[in-house]
């Protein structure tokens, strides 16, 4: 199985650290009494950001996992890189 190449784990890495020193500024807002709809903004770019870096994710498991499974002719191989995407899309949904 093909893992994200350098340079692509890095930009996510990069991404999530964005993402990391954004909560840390939504905590200190919160410390420091900022007016909520100033956070609440905050959270709702956070969460945009979180589903880019999961959408970045999910496109490489599909070009590397996925594609590998199927490269590989392994039908149980196959079924269960299905069955993740499917369980995963079902998490989502509550």
């Amino acid at each position: 199985m093909q893992n994200v190449s350098a340079t692509d784990g890095s930009r996510i890495v990069n991404r999530l650290r964005r993402i990391e020193g954004q909560v840390r500024g939504v905590a200190q807002m919160i410390e420091n009494d900022r007016y909520c709809i100033d956070v609440l903004n905050q959270v709702q770019a956070i969460k945009a950001a979180l589903g880019r870096a999961e959408s970045e994710i999910l496109k490489r498991h599909a070009a590397c996992c996925v594609a590998d499974a199927i490269a590989s002719g392994d039908a149980d191989e196959q079924k269960q890189k299905f069955s993740e995407l499917v369980d995963l899309f079902e998490k989502a949904k509550r």
